[in-house]
């Protein structure tokens, strides 16, 4: 502690002689090796508490590994069966580092393997040598490893040594591989064989309305669709097609997808704005399902509406009757609910009785009311609609006790010591209780038209 204080007086002291340094703007000459030291000061500082990043990271380690042993221990006298011990740690060490619960559960995994198997990376860690990432790398590559070639591979790289000093990510990686492969080469092929069936194709936001749609596939199949993209590319480009090469890429891929040019053809995008920004050429932004927040101008060309005052074509729920509304288009269809907010808080209360394209009609309502995994820190894409309090505990299936949460994590609250309730309040709050003792809250995020109070 006194080593943290004399840094963070250093630091004091460094920023008081910059501040003075630019006062002066540095002309004098004479105080040119003073400005030398102040930035020789600054660098050390950083490198001091890169240091400490890297300690803390490896104490962080040690205590995880402590709690698992620790709730193992609490279960296996509470009579929890030996299949069932170790549930939900992860997700204890997700709620108190601020983090997803499924990084949790891989910071869980990455401490027991530093803590008992690697303890010469651990050392890297607690001196420096290390940061969190690359610590994490190798663990990754000598995941395939039995506890005994673990060990040996991670005596023969002995990171504590310095022996990565310098070494990029990838050096790393290919010093992990070739140490990993020289131990056991059968169980790194057989690592390869199964990460075939690992194959999957995820979607996460990126800024200004565009998104990352990635798929991890096996070499063979990733080359031959990045192939056909390019070759597609290269024909429009041939032909006089302005647009660019990748421009041409992106389009193909979601035409040969979805089987239409724009994509959204027999697809359902929850779009959620205010009727103003709708009719009127509000700017308040809207949100889309999946993805956020949304300008208020592309969610009105989204749908149709071009610009304030203009009429889209809407069709109301198929089962109203055969006068649903002006002709539909069929590339691409409209259906508008109503959804009704409190003024205050912006809470979502209820929505058109008679709006229903997927049921059961009360799903949807939560779905678009939660938007993402109602656990805190977690963003998942909602799987599962629980019961916040459960009905073998006398829950009601009402909206108040329905929650959207990812399959993890409803799996997760089913574990002994979890439970869960809500709070009353204007909006929408339910309270998560660890086997711990701790607590956490979760609001249902405002919607689209309403800015929470500050108080």
């Amino acid at each position: 502690m006194e080593q943290v204080r004399e840094r963070q007086a250093g630091a004091e002291v460094s920023a008081a002689l910059v501040r003075v340094t630019a006062q002066g703007q540095a002309r004098d000459v004479d105080a040119l090796p003073q400005t030398r030291t102040v930035s020789r000061d600054l660098i050390n500082q950083l490198r001091a508490l890169e240091d400490m990043k890297s300690a803390i990271t490896g104490l962080q380690a040690r205590i995880a590994v402590a709690l698992d042993l620790t709730q193992r221990q609490e279960q296996a006298e509470a009579g929890v069966p030996v299949s069932e011990r170790g549930k939900g740690v992860g997700a204890q060490v997700a709620l108190a580092r601020r983090e997803s619960p499924n990084r949790g559960s891989r910071l869980l995994g990455m401490a027991k393997a530093l803590v008992v198997e690697m303890p010469k990376t651990l050392a890297a860690l607690n001196t420096g040598q290390l940061t969190e990432w690359r610590a994490t790398l190798l663990v990754r590559e000598t995941a395939c490893l039995s506890v005994e070639d673990r060990c040996a591979v991670d005596e023969e790289l002995a990171p504590d040594t310095g022996t990565f000093d310098g070494a990029g990510d990838q050096a790393i990686i290919a010093a992990a591989k070739a140490a990993a492969y020289r131990r056991d080469p059968r169980s790194v092929v057989k690592r390869a064989s199964h990460a075939v069936s690992e194959r999957t194709v995820s979607l996460r936001p990126a800024p200004d309305t565009m998104t990352y749609l990635t798929a991890l596939l096996p070499v063979a199949q990733g080359v031959a669709v990045y192939a056909a993209l390019t070759r597609r590319a290269d024909s429009a480009r041939s032909a006089g097609d302005p647009r660019n090469r990748g421009q041409v890429m992106a389009d193909t891929l979601v035409e040969r997808i979805t089987g239409t040019p724009g994509g959204i053809s027999g697809i359902n995008l929850d779009l959620v704005m205010t009727d103003r920004t709708l009719f009127q050429g509000d700017s308040e932004p809207a949100r889309v399902k999946g993805y956020g927040i949304v300008p208020a101008g592309w969610a009105r060309k989204l749908v149709g509406a071009g610009g304030a005052g203009r009429e889209i074509p809407v069709v109301q729920d198929p089962s109203a009757g055969s006068d649903s509304g002006p002709p539909r288009d069929p590339e691409f269809q409209v259906w508008l609910r109503r959804l009704y907010t409190a003024p205050a808080t912006g809470d979502l209360l209820t929505t058109d009785s008679k709006a229903r394209l997927f049921p059961p009609r009360l799903r949807r309502f939560i779905e678009t009311r939660d938007d993402t995994c109602r656990t805190p820190y977690c963003d998942a894409p909602i799987r599962h609609i629980d019961h916040i309090v459960p009905w073998h505990a006398g829950g009601t299936t009402t909206l108040s006790n329905g929650a959207g949460l990812c399959e993890a994590c409803n799996h997760t609250k089913e574990n002994p010591g979890w439970s869960a309730s809500t709070i009353n309040g204007d909006i929408h709050t339910l309270e998560l209780r660890t086997p711990t003792g701790h607590s956490y809250r979760s609001q249902a995020p405002p919607l689209p038209g309403h800015r929470p109070s500050r108080t």
